[in-house]
């Protein structure tokens, strides 16, 4: 019998849009945007057929958030009070795609790191939480435009907010399999797309970036430094609680064009009550079967959503108040990006570790869905 292959974390990548936008201005393009429409619907408003809007606060976000700023490909349509939603112009069908240049952009650097050629990749997963078209896939796009083996293969995957740690398990299971000895796991996320920056209790709460992962065989990185993948657990649990019915069914129905629910929409107060007893839970309960010890948990890269709900996740499973360098934080910056959140976490926050150090990236969101990484610093 030959001997186990077996699946590691050789690189990551980071793109960062050149645009950002701080909660102040997030806040007055929302409080103009609120005073034009109570103003246009005055006469509504005073009769009581038309609520009126109220407006937001840096101090009310920051609390609710623990959200500073965002980076963003386009700022200013969102910022304009008349428009509030990002302007990116379709490209013609010749051109890179936008959401495939930010995956591009963020392969090309863990490939880099990594010392590997894209001919070396042998498949692509576009794992992120919203794709740009239906098909063709943007993981083929990705994939050509990198230069990747042609004898290879791509597909897209999306489970919302999770997206990233369930294309790892998918990618560390081909790699096991033999089936791919290198796999490019992307995260680009055009987050702003879908969200409505015109809703108080959620306009400011994602960002866009691009992340990867290239997950290889051991023998493929050698005595390099990598990560070894100890073990992944994903789960899902449905709920309406995170919802977008945008879709290609939009068409048959055009009494629901523009609607609300077509954007991104949440029960913030439910999704808190409910994701963190279930990824806490489950974070425990996949230690347990890996016979892994909360203390020796070096770091947690967590899924940048809430700071209050990571707080009280790492705190469930360390059993005690997470400092920052045991729950590093990248939400105050970046916001919520997504299936990108718990990675650009790990990117930007492990270099410091040394061989034999424990850590765990996980991510939870719109589904339910849950996903746990353990991971050990090699070399």
């Amino acid at each position: 019998m030959s001997a186990e292959i077996k699946p590691v974390i050789s690189a990551t990548g980071l793109y960062t849009p050149p645009h950002s936008i701080t909660n102040e201005e997030l806040v007055d393009s929302f409080n103009r945007y609120v005073e034009l429409y109570n103003a246009q619907h005055a006469a509504a408003i005073e009769a009581g057929e038309v609520a009126a809007l109220t407006p937001s606060s840096v101090e009310f976000i920051e609390k609710a958030s623990g959200i500073k700023a965002r980076f963003v490909v386009n700022k200013d349509g969102i910022l304009d009070p008349t428009i509030m939603a990002p302007r990116i112009p379709e490209r013609p069908n010749e051109e890179l795609s936008i959401l495939a240049e930010l995956a591009v952009r963020a392969a090309r650097q863990a490939l880099e790191r990594a010392g590997r050629d894209p001919m070396d990749v042998d498949a692509v997963i576009c794992a992120a939480s919203n794709m740009q078209r239906a098909y063709p896939a943007m993981a083929i796009e990705i994939q050509a435009a990198l230069g990747c083996n042609p004898e290879g293969f791509a597909f897209d995957m999306n489970v919302a907010c999770s997206s990233a740690t369930f294309g790892i398990q998918t990618a560390a299971d081909f790699v096991r399999a033999g089936h791919a000895r290198s796999v490019l796991v992307v995260n680009p996320e055009i987050c702003s797309g879908h969200l409505n920056f015109k809703d108080r209790d959620s306009h400011f709460i994602f960002g866009d970036v691009g992340t990867a992962i290239l997950i290889e065989a051991a023998d493929v990185v050698g005595d390099k430094p990598h990560w070894e993948i100890l073990g992944t657990k994903l789960k899902t649990q449905f709920s309406n609680n995170i919802r977008n019915n945008f879709g290609f069914l939009n068409h048959t129905a055009p009494e629901g064009v523009g609607a609300k629910d077509k954007l991104f929409v949440q029960e913030g107060r439910k999704v808190f009550k409910e994701v963190v007893p279930m990824v806490a839970a489950m974070i425990i309960e996949h230690m347990e079967t890996l016979g892994l010890e909360a203390t020796s948990l070096r770091r947690m890269w967590l899924h940048q959503a809430n700071a209050n709900m990571n707080r009280l996740i790492a705190g469930k499973v360390l059993g005690h108040e997470a400092s920052e360098d045991e729950s590093p934080t990248v939400l105050d910056t970046y916001a919520n990006t997504s299936s990108a959140g718990s990675i650009i976490a790990f990117h930007k926050n492990s270099d410091d570790l040394g061989a034999g150090d424990t850590g765990l990236i996980c991510s939870f969101g719109a589904g339910y869905s849950a996903g746990s990484v353990f991971v050990r610093k090699v070399a």
